[in-house]
């Protein structure tokens, strides 16, 4: 069968390599055969592809996958031949407290991703899909749908009255908004396209702030909640945004720390997080209970991602220059 691996190190577009490999073993005991038929594109699998992120040479990155369940193993009574899957981020946190195991075991980084057309796995490695979804849509939701989900409903409690901040128009960001929109919240978005922003707008957002327009868009924020500050701030930026992010916040309120587009560090106004009270908090996706649940709200809402580009498998890297030059709305999809 077909698979994309890395090449020769350090890793690069260049060095991403379309291949042969083995057919996908016959399921064993609690195991199942998945054909995989899409994934989606995450900034993590750009870091690992681009040598960010240190991986073995021949790594099979992505790290989401969904596809048609093909075989099932001894003693399998979850799933049955036909069902549609999608992969979980973690493999090995099920429930719970991430184990300290969980980040070493990531498809697409630790292990093999699902750059390739089949994977025989243990069960736990896979939820069923929302109901109606295609594989492009639910392979968006592994890494993004559930890294916005995590923010707004496990680490935090979102509801009707609330404010949200949500920063740009990426996979997470879009789910973010259409969660907080869900949960009957009020949501303020940002981005530096007002193409970009007029999206936004069509999916709900209430308040838009263009930020290199409004470089003090934390202080904007304030002004649009009346000087009471938001909620949650669903922050991708890292440093060369936490400081905005805090002024927009409301004094107790929360800043959900996923990304790190600005730098992996910098400084940040200890003081100014102190005197409100606020809660900072990085999380990194989510176990597979809490993709569970994600899934049942989806389907109780109607929920569909956003998806704004197609690229077959074998031009994975074409579909990550397509990433980096940030011309995406939304979730960019690999068709397997």
């Amino acid at each position: 069968m077909k698979a994309i691996r890395t090449g020769a190190q350090p890793s690069s577009l260049d060095t991403l390599e379309y291949v042969d490999i083995d057919e996908a073993p016959a399921p064993g005991p609690g195991e199942i055969t998945v054909r995989l038929k899409a994934s989606s594109l995450n900034f993590h699998d750009f870091a690992v592809v681009v040598g960010m992120i240190p991986a073995a040479k021949g790594r099979i990155p992505m790290s989401d996958g969904a596809g048609e369940v093909t075989a099932v193993g001894e003693g399998v009574t979850e799933y049955a031949v036909g069902d549609h899957v999608v992969s979980t981020f973690f493999p090995s946190w099920l429930d719970g407290a991430p184990p300290t195991t969980a980040f070493t075991g990531v498809p697409g980084d630790g292990i093999d991703g699902y750059a390739r057309e089949a994977i025989t796995a243990p069960t736990t490695w896979f939820t069923k899909a929302p109901k109606g979804y295609s594989a492009a849509q639910a392979a968006t939701l592994t890494c993004a749908g559930l890294t916005a989900w995590r923010a707004l409903f496990v680490d935090n409690s979102i509801k009707p009255g609330d404010i949200v901040l949500t920063q740009g128009s990426g996979g997470v960001s879009v789910f973010a908004l259409q969660f907080a929109k869900m949960a009957g919240a009020t949501v303020i978005s940002t981005s530096s396209s007002g193409e970009k922003l007029d999206r936004l707008k069509d999916l709900g957002a209430d308040h838009l702030i263009n930020y290199k327009e409004t470089e003090a868009w934390g202080a904007k924020a304030l002004e649009l909640t009346g000087g009471r500050g938001v909620d949650c701030v669903v922050e991708i930026g890292g440093p060369g945004t936490l400081d905005q992010s805090i002024i927009a916040t409301r004094v107790g309120g929360h800043i959900a720390l996923i990304g790190v587009l600005t730098g992996m560090a910098g400084n940040v106004s200890t003081a100014m997080l102190m005197g409100k009270n606020q809660r900072l908090q990085g999380l990194t996706v989510g176990s597979r209970a809490q993709q569970l649940d994600m899934i049942a709200a989806i389907e109780a809402n109607g929920i569909a991602p956003v998806i704004s580009d197609h690229f077959p498998l074998q031009d994975l890297a074409a579909a990550f220059a397509h990433q980096a030059a940030n011309k995406h709305f939304g979730k960019i999809c690999v068709d397997i």
